[in-house]
Formats: structure tokens, sequence, C-alpha cells
């Protein structure tokens, strides 16, 4: 018997251009939770389709429990007991919990019909297991994101899967959505299942994982036992470097108001924000999950419509009533949901960069080919885009090289005011920091950004002032330089508390 589950070794995959994945190893222990992390661009999804057989290996082999297995196709890695919960969840959310959980796997009764009162019956108990009593009939949509993920980590217990792939579970979760998975992860562990937990948050790994494997461009770096390693070590291993700043803040000067938002009102959303923003300077967005961050951007930007409140831009009242009047103002939002709202993924590099400034890429009538390749390429290259060409599908490249894109597309623009909501989420330390530096680099030039994330530690490192959220209420505005510019004070405002002058 093999002392692993799932073992890969000596794995190499080809694209045109690109080695994606060279002498890779992976191997996991029955009930063991094991960490895996890299770069964006590391290998990290390319490894995870050999082994649910999205992808073929050119060379190497993989074992389950000491077997050398081929998979062709996804259903063959299913049957061998491989399961994935991807990062974004394949859920149909107009179909049932029941639906979802057991779809291709229906239970028929003996007149061939669906045997929908055992499948609703098993559905409640497997969810039960993971934590979860909900009503199985009721369609998935009509739930958060936890009990959506759980769905899919329903599917995988459902076929008995000997290891389950968690590809960055955490991203999209809210605090005590995140303890109900770390709950669900350990309860799987106790009944021998292996789990390869995907991470970029690095306290993630120290808290759940009993190893941590370490890959880079696409090749094996290391394997540890996570209590012999520290955050220094993985992100040596990831980068090929050390990072001594994880959050590289430069000053700028800060210069007039851009962006000053009196009373907004939004019915049942937002009550009464206030804030201004100036150029040269970052402005941080604290807050909990449904704090009303983002519904305020939204608000601003024009995608959603107001009840009430002034904005101005610097020093004149708009009326912004769309996103395409919001550009016009100088207003660039790169939205959280990168995917749904910030890029065309069957389009290429080229083409998405250019999207928010068409006009500004044009030649009379026609498009300007070669401002359009020079500004791409040097987008590709102070990004960091990692990219066989300038002509790849957006489709094809790692999350945090995604998220480059739209960076790069809000940067192409003319815009004045950059708003980056959860602009790091789903990306690696390595990326993190080019994307700080992008910032810099807009701070610098007397542009005004504002940001909003969940992550405390980005929040203190980059901001020169926090505007702190709840309930779609300001609860305080922080300078840098004040008492409270610590993370147990912004806090305390998150959830309601007051800060003393």
């Amino acid at each position: 018997m093999s002392e692993y589950v799932v073992e890969l070794k000596n794995a190499t995959k080809r694209f045109p251009g690109v080695v994606a994945l060279r002498g890779m190893h992976l191997a996991v222990k029955p009930g063991e939770i094991l960490g895996l992390i890299g770069e964006n661009g590391a290998g990290k999804s390319t490894l995870i389709k050999v082994l649910t057989g999205v992808h073929q290996p050119d060379e190497g082999e993989i074992y389950v429990n000491g077997e050398k297995k081929v998979f062709r196709n996804p259903n063959e890695s299913a049957a061998a007991g491989i399961a994935c919960v991807y990062q974004e969840l394949n859920i149909e959310k107009l179909l049932s919990i029941t639906d979802n959980i057991f779809i291709n796997k229906w239970i028929k009764g003996p007149n061939g019909l669906l045997d929908y009162k055992t499948m609703h019956q098993k559905a409640k108990e497997v969810m039960a297991s993971l934590g979860q009593d909900v009503d199985p009939t009721k369609p998935a949509g009509t739930f958060g994101m936890g009990v959506q993920q759980m769905i899919e980590i329903a599917k995988a217990v459902l076929i008995d899967a000997k290891m389950i792939i968690m590809d960055e579970p955490s991203s999209s979760l809210g605090e005590k959505e995140v303890e109900q998975l770390m709950k669900t992860c350990r309860e799987l562990k106790s009944r021998g299942i292996g789990i390869v937990y995907v991470s970029h948050k690095l306290e993630e790994l120290f808290e759940l994982c009993d190893r941590v494997t370490v890959i880079r461009d696409g090749e094996y770096i290391w394997t540890k036992p996570v209590n012999e390693t520290d955050n220094d070590d993985l992100i040596a291993g990831m980068v090929g470097r050390t990072l001594e700043n994880q959050f590289p803040k430069e000053f700028g000067t800060k210069g007039e108001c851009a962006l000053k938002v009196e009373d907004l009102q939004e019915g049942g959303v937002l009550f009464g924000v206030n804030f201004e923003a100036y150029n040269g300077q970052i402005l941080g967005f604290a807050g909990l999950v449904g704090a009303g961050r983002t519904e305020t951007m939204r608000a601003v930007f024009g995608a959603d419509p107001i009840d009430g409140g002034r904005v101005y831009i610097h020093g004149k009242e708009v009326h912004i009533k769309s996103p395409g009047q919001a550009i016009k103002e100088g207003i660039a939002f790169l939205t959280e949901d990168r995917k749904g709202q910030g890029l065309v993924l069957a389009q290429s590099i080229r083409t998405n960069l250019i999207l928010a400034n068409l006009k500004g890429f044009s030649k009379g009538l026609f498009l300007d080919e070669k401002k359009i390749e020079e500004e791409g390429q040097k987008n590709i290259s102070s990004l960091r885009i990692k990219t066989p060409s300038i002509d790849e599908i957006v489709g094809q490249l790692s999350g945090g090289n995604q998220q480059k894109v739209v960076i790069g597309k809000w940067v192409n623009t003319d815009a004045s005011i950059f708003i980056f909501d959860e602009p790091t989420r789903g990306i690696d330390v390595g990326a993190k920091v080019e994307v700080y530096n992008v910032m810099n680099s807009l701070v610098k030039a007397g542009k005004c950004v504002i940001m909003i994330s969940s992550e405390m530690p980005e929040i203190l490192g980059m901001s020169d002032r926090v505007v702190v959220m709840r309930g779609g209420k300001v609860m305080a505005t922080v300078d840098r330089d004040s008492k409270h510019f610590n993370q147990e004070d912004i806090m305390k405002a998150a959830w309601g508390g007051t800060l003393d002058d």
C-alpha cells in the first residue's frame, strides 16, 4: 500500500510557446492537508488540470493509492476519487441544491424516473455533515457564497473522493464562512480524505495545513512540514528572492480634493455616506463583509442609482447616471469581480488593454495598431504579465495575470481617480507588490487612488487615510498619523464601536 493517496511524479506539460510544468512533483497522504503555493503563473492551475484529467501530461505519471492511472478526461479522474472545488464555483444558481449535487449522478426509482425523495434526503444529510442546515429543494442561488461552496464540497463527498483539491477556497468568503470552511476541512481530514489547499493567504496555511509544497515557474521547489517553515521562507521559495517589504508604501504630495461625497443615500444600502479623497494619496476603505464599501463605489461610479446626496469631482458637482459618464469624468473602477465585470475572457490581452479607452487608441476611423502594440508591450513589461504574447487569450491566463490586465486596461485611460476594489484578492505576494507599485506610481503622478480591501495589513500598509464602514454608514475616518491608525481601533470601528478624539 502506498504512503500517498495521490502522487504526481516528474510531470511535464507543454503548450505552444510555453512549458507550463517541468518535472513537477506532488504527493498527498490520506487524512493530510497539503498546502500548495506559488506565484500566479507558477503552474498551479495547470497542475490542478493535470490531476483532474482536463490536461494530459506530456511526461510523468499519476498514482492513486500506489496504482498508476492515466486520466483522459475529468470523468476518469473523478471515478478514481479526485475532486476539485474551483475558485470560480461551478454552481447552477437556478437549480436546487439537490440538482446541483446530483447533476450527472441522478438516482432513479424502479419506474425509471428520478427519485427526488431519496436525493433530497441524501442532499440534506451530506450538507448537514458539512455544517449546513439548509432546505435542499431551494435554488442554490438563494444562498450565500459559503453555502454554495459547501455544495461543491458535497459533490466531492458524494463521489467518495479520496482527495479534494480546494483552489483559493476562502477568496470570496466572510470571516464566519472561513471559520466554517476550516472546520469542514478538518472534518474531511478526520475521515481520511486528503486535501490539497491552494491559497495565497499564508496565515491560512499555517493554521490548517500539515505540510506545504512550493512551486515556481512550473517547477517543484520543495515540500516541508508547516512547523518547519515561516512566512519569509515561503515567500523566498515562491519568488526566488526575499521581499524585504511586502507593502512598499511610497508617499505622494497631497493635492486638491479629487472626489468629495456628501450624504450619499441608497435605499436600504447606504445611509448618509460622507468622505473626501485627495490627489497624491491612497484612501483605504475598511470594514466587514456587507459594510457597504463596494456599494458606495458602485453608486459613485453610476453602476447603481442613488436616492440622494452630492458628488463633487475636483470641486465641481457632477450627476453621474452611468459608468460611461463616470469614465468621461475621469473615474476608473477596477471591480472585485475581474472575470464577470473587468475582462472579456474570450478576447486577447491586446483587446482587453484598450477596452476602456478605444478613442485614445484610434486614428481617425481606425484603431492605431502601432500605438496599441507599443502601449500593450509597456503594460506587459511594467505589470510583469506572464504571457507568451500580447495576443494570448485572457481566459488562458492565471488569475493574478488576469488581474494585471484589468489594471493595465484602466491605466491606459485618462482617469484621475482610480478605484481599486479588492485589487490583490486571489493573487500571490509577488504579484501583490507589483500592484502596490502601480498604486505608488499613480499617487506619485498626482492621481487619486481609492482602495477597498478586506486585508487589514494591506489597509495599514498602503493607505494614507482610512474610511471605516459598517451597515452602509461611515463609522470613522482615520489619518495615517492618528493614534487610531492600528488594527485594533479600525476593527473596533468596523464592529460598531466609537473612537475617542
